[in-house]
């Protein structure tokens, strides 16, 4: 898939005017051993300073939300730096970069470790500091949990747990320098109607790790964010990726997530806000998923496979008239098969 969008993908082409901005999310810089999840030191400044070049406003989440919620408009080309975890690489590595080119995060903070005092995460007083600087904190749960693979019986109970106890540890800590709204981070990027029926009864917007732009039409309990490590933020990749809108969804007919052996694959109808040509749908592999035409602005989606555990997505893209992309991206939770 990347590679057709490439080659389509000329770097002088910018996203154009609009209430909308990409998300970009960060674990570790500069933790080769942890490939996965790691953004090298020397990527994360090629990554800020192309933002810096090409005029990018780089706002916190919640000054964003902010806007979005109120219907105020955003600069043209606004994005967001989110770090999941608050890794001790951020600290030493990223926030010398993000002071040198004046950025602001937006850190979400799984509190047992830090609580704990493990070496592989900041302290409280580094916390402040960047938080003196400008970036805010937010919720990533107590212990990092899958929190929609919680079975029926104990989820609420689990998950509420993890939400509050977190938010106590902010709230007694980092108060100062917390999120203007009370924003989670879902671990793994994993979550289903149960977590999100908790999080609207504690009262929070919801993170993920899917991918597409963001406007007030998104979801604000599954907000879509770009993962930017470093086999996802090649430079190519990465000015594609924070050029793209959010495609103009009016409404899906499924909000769960959840694929069991029942109803794998997903199917997905979705209703757009207006007519786009050239819709193309892939799985995570690449693979393209068929799309049948129900009208104008609905399409139907299914893939051809089953989908794998432990989660996929259904990522749909659209070439803009100003060259850059539509984007959005469905996230599946994939049950393991016993």
């Amino acid at each position: 898939m990347f590679k057709l969008l490439l080659l389509l993908f000329s770097l002088n082409l910018f996203a154009g005017d609009g209430s909308y901005a990409v998300v970009l999310q960060y674990h570790r810089i500069g933790e080769s051993k942890y490939p996965s999840t790691n953004t090298s030191k020397a990527l994360f400044e090629k990554h800020l300073a192309y933002l810096q070049k090409h005029n990018f406003h780089v706002l916190t989440l919640s000054d964003v939300i902010d806007k979005l919620k109120n219907h105020k408009p955003l600069p043209s080309k606004t994005a967001v730096i989110t770090i999941d975890d608050a890794y001790i690489s951020v600290y030493k590595n990223g926030y010398p970069l993000l002071q040198k080119y004046h950025f602001p995060a937006t850190i979400f903070v799984n509190s047992a470790p830090i609580l704990h005092h493990s070496k592989s995460f900041m302290t409280l007083d580094q916390m402040r500091e960047m938080g003196k600087s400008g970036s805010e904190f937010a919720n990533h749960t107590h212990t990092h949990q899958y929190l929609a693979r919680y079975d029926d019986a104990n989820l609420v109970k689990k998950v509420t747990q993890e939400i509050l106890r977190c938010e106590t540890f902010l709230e007694e800590n980092l108060q100062p320098y917390l999120s203007k709204y009370k924003m989670v981070a879902y671990p793994f990027g994993e979550y289903d109607v149960r977590v999100i029926g908790v999080m609207k009864k504690l009262g929070y917007i919801g993170v993920a790790q899917n991918s597409g732009a963001i406007d007030e039409h998104s979801n604000f309990m599954a907000l879509t964010r770009f993962p930017m490590a470093t086999r996802f933020g090649g430079m190519k990749s990465f000015a594609l990726k924070v050029n793209t809108k959010p495609l103009p969804i009016e409404s899906i007919d499924k909000e769960d997530t959840f694929v069991t052996r029942e109803n794998n694959p997903p199917q997905l109808n979705v209703t757009l806000q207006k007519s786009l040509q050239g819709i193309n749908c892939f799985t995570s592999n690449g693979e393209r998923i068929p799309l049948e035409k129900i009208s104008a602005l609905q399409f139907h989606i299914e893939a051809k496979k089953p989908l794998h555990y432990p989660r996929d997505h259904y990522t749909c893209t659209a070439r803009a008239k100003d060259g850059s992309w539509y984007w959005y991206s469905k996230m599946w939770v994939v049950k393991q098969e016993e």
